[in-house]
């Protein structure tokens, strides 16, 4: 018996490669279950043989996604092994409605080409990606709250794309016509001050302005020059005719006896 998700699925892409047209792709395929809520069987149990003829009368189904279409197999209820093919449906027209995809157990409405209404399906969170890939495959509508069919994340983490457009690898170059958002201006850290202009080599270095409302910095006096009759170093000039000029008075200078 098959227990393990890997394992139920190869059994399911060997039985149909078997009729598959040539050049077909396998991409997603899901176990399902069909009757009331799972949730219900601890309510059925408490009715003697209710809950027995609630088991027996539930179908096992594989829904498998292709390149091209959605292809339904009844699954045998004690081996999990995939059985005959009951229905192969479009991609384009696979009539499934009222899907509702739920914390465990979720469900969806499919019409068989066998039964006069739709069949509820119950797929289990064990197989939650896998449904996902299959919304690929829902019709506009399908999700009974009007959202719009969720998609199964990238193996590597990528966004997706449309179909055909494969995402830039890290250092490649977009597409024509697709260019990469624009990169806002790198930031300093906080408390950082952002590194000041440096000129071109061989480049003046921009005098300081001062800031508005403040005065240009004092510029020096121009040596001036002392005026006519007056001695530069400190002196006095005599006041009459004919009187001696003072020496300097430098500190290694010292007067004659005779001019005491």
């Amino acid at each position: 018996m098959a227990i393990r998700r890997a394992k139920q699925k190869a059994q399911v892409v060997e039985k149909l490669s078997q009729v598959a047209p040539p050049g077909e792709t396998f991409i997603a395929c899901v176990h399902v279950e069909t009757g009331p809520s799972p949730w219900l069987n601890a309510i059925f149990d408490e009715v003697p043989g209710l809950g027995l003829l609630v088991a027996l009368t539930r179908r096992f189904y594989f829904l498998t996604l292709t390149s091209s279409s959605v292809v339904v197999n009844v699954a045998s209820r004690w081996t999990n092994r995939p059985g005959e093919v009951v229905a192969v449906f479009p991609r384009h027209a696979f009539p499934v409605s009222r899907v509702k995809r739920a914390t465990i157990w979720s469900s969806m409405y499919l019409q068989l080409p066998t039964d006069s209404k739709p069949k509820r399906l119950n797929i289990h969170r064990y197989w939650r990606n896998e449904m996902d890939q299959l919304a690929a495959a829902f019709p506009p509508g399908a999700m009974a709250d009007g959202s719009v069919p969720p998609t199964a994340p990238d193996p590597l983490g990528r966004p997706l794309m449309p179909q055909g457009v494969q995402p830039p690898f890290p250092g490649q170059q977009p597409p024509a016509g697709q260019p990469f958002p624009p990169q806002a201006p790198a930031q300093p850290f906080p408390g950082q001050q952002p590194p000041a202009a440096q000129p071109f080599p061989g480049q003046q270095p921009p005098a300081a302005q001062p800031f508005p409302g403040q005065q240009p910095p004092a510029q020096p006096f121009p040596a001036q020059q002392p005026p006519t009759g007056q001695n530069p170093y400190g002196g006095a000039q005599p006041s009459y005719p004919g009187a001696p000029a003072q020496q300097p008075s430098h500190p290694s200078y010292a007067p004659h006896p005779d001019q005491l």
